[in-house]
């Protein structure tokens, strides 16, 4: 089929091919190219949204609300650097995030007075909204091991008024050993190989892409999800999310995590009503997924919003079972 002329890796562009609809191709591929309008969300714990929006209607920014997503806005970007460089950015009262990232928090729905796990948070802008939802009341736990990068977390908590979120620099993959069952909801936005953020026009965006990257990219998501499970009180819930369209590392991250635990783990409805979902594949060069995987949802990247894959798990309370990393595992082809 005819597609735009794009710069990406040929094997990046068969693979697409393979995993999105054909008739919403065009539009994913057209949407590599487009500049986005900047996107971002009031901050409650600073200021409620009514008068954040009349503050920066004063200050010349041509807002326009996000009608699925209360508390959040576009603006031509044209105007993000006067947004960044605002008072109200540089003083927490909103911040600056893609619209479908915004969704992970919502899917999770943490409640206040829960225990919460964000098992990669930086540079925290999930972590933030998770502390509003909560209202600063309960525990978030903000994990991240890169140096730098949590140090940025924690100036991001800190500007923003997150007051109840504890942030551990280690890595992810060590927590539910130590700290089983401890939480009731726990948010994975796995690190991933960006596939989602490509742009046409920044060749960096997608410099570092491979097959092997991919692979390299899944081995770490699978043991972070499995850090996560364990670290879920039984009838807690998890949110797993990718920026990749790769199905290596989503649903064959997640399809390993329920083979590991049969019984143990819930694939739940997303009850999501946008335009350009898809359902998780059931299939993938060969192997076949386990059909509860239907139930997540690939969010098809647009006009304002990038792509994102989106799995949400519950642990049952099963008596006798745990999770565990010695569980047996399955293999599956088709």
């Amino acid at each position: 089929m005819s597609r735009p002329r794009l710069p990406f890796p040929e094997p990046f562009l068969e693979r697409l091919q393979a995993i999105v609809p054909a008739g919403r191709l065009p539009a994913v591929l057209e949407s590599f190219t487009h500049r986005r309008p900047t996107t971002f969300r009031g901050n409650p714990l600073k200021r409620d949204d009514r008068a954040l929006e009349e503050e920066l209607a004063m200050a010349g920014f041509r807002l326009d609300p996000v009608p699925w997503l209360p508390g959040a806005w576009r603006i031509p970007p044209s105007q993000r650097r006067a947004l960044t460089e605002s008072t109200a950015c540089l003083e927490g009262r909103l911040y600056i995030q893609g619209l479908s990232s915004m969704l992970a928090p919502i899917l999770l729905a943490p409640r206040p007075g829960e225990q919460v796990l964000d098992l990669a948070a930086a540079p925290g802008g999930k972590t933030l909204q998770m502390a509003a939802m909560m209202a600063n009341r309960g525990r978030l736990s903000a994990v991240e091991p890169v140096r730098s990068r949590f140090f940025r977390l924690r100036a991001n908590l800190e500007r923003h008024g997150a007051t109840m979120v504890k942030a551990y620099r280690m890595d992810g993959r060590a927590v539910g050993s130590k700290v089983p069952e401890r939480f009731d909801r726990v948010l994975l936005d796995a690190p991933c190989s960006s596939e989602a953020r490509f742009r046409a026009q920044r060749p960096e965006s997608w410099a570092y892409w491979s097959l092997r990257k991919i692979r390299e990219c899944a081995h770490k998501q699978r043991r972070l999800l499995e850090s996560g499970l364990r670290a879920l009180r039984p009838g807690g819930t998890l949110l797993y999310c990718t920026c990749s369209f790769a199905p290596e590392e989503n649903e064959a991250v997640v399809d390993a995590a329920l083979a590991r635990h049969p019984g143990e783990l819930e694939v739940e409805p997303l009850g999501l009503e946008l335009e350009d979902l898809q359902p998780g594949l059931d299939h993938w060069q060969g192997r076949a997924f386990d059909p509860a995987l239907a139930a997540a949802v690939r969010v098809l990247p647009g006009a304002d919003r990038e792509g994102l894959f989106l799995c949400r798990l519950r642990r049952r309370s099963v008596p006798g079972h745990s999770v565990s990393p010695s569980s047996p595992s399955r293999k599956t082809t088709r």
